[in-house]
């Protein structure tokens, strides 16, 4: 079906710029902190928190590297699936008239999407250092429920607006 998509570029606006700069500058620092911060820290450190953010298992500290490396591997393959806006998934039929509103809005569920994942991985990995300093022990009853409400309320927000962008 996408093999009849129009194939067109979906030229950047501001906030796609401000977004990607902000998705590259804290995975940047998170690889940047992880480096200055790995020769400090001792050999076992924390690696998994329970539902109320406290650390309930350890790992070797190479471990660390898991947060970035991930981080890293999941914004290229999000940005690289960006380029492609004609194989993404749509709730209508594109065509030439809706195309650019409806790639444009694609391309920036996975530019925030992007955003999200980097912005999860980098307060994991800097609470994961802290705690392992002894500058920290709990990441906070706030941080799960609020990945979770995220999650859960973000996609109702897409297809709700996914819808408002398409009637007519």
């Amino acid at each position: 079906m996408s093999n009849n998509r129009p194939r067109i570029k979906v030229p950047y606006e501001p906030l796609d710029i401000a977004v990607d700069l902000t998705s590259v500058t804290l995975l940047l620092l998170m690889i940047v902190y992880t480096i200055m911060s790995y020769s400090e820290l001792p050999d076992i450190i924390p690696s998994h928190l329970n539902v109320k953010g406290e650390v309930d298992g350890h790992s070797e500290k190479s471990f660390l590297w898991v947060l970035p490396g991930l981080g890293l591997i999941m914004f290229l393959g999000l940005s690289y699936l960006n380029k492609f806006p004609h194989i993404h998934n749509y709730m209508v039929n594109i065509t030439e008239e809706n195309a650019l509103k409806n790639y444009r809005f694609s391309t920036r569920i996975l530019r925030f999407t992007n955003l999200f994942v980097v912005l999860v991985f980098a307060c994991i990995a800097y609470f994961t250092i802290q705690t392992a300093k002894g500058h920290a022990t709990s990441i906070g009853t706030w941080f799960v429920p609020t990945i979770i409400g995220l999650s859960i309320i973000l996609p109702i927000l897409v297809l709700i607006y996914s819808r408002k962008i398409n009637k007519s």
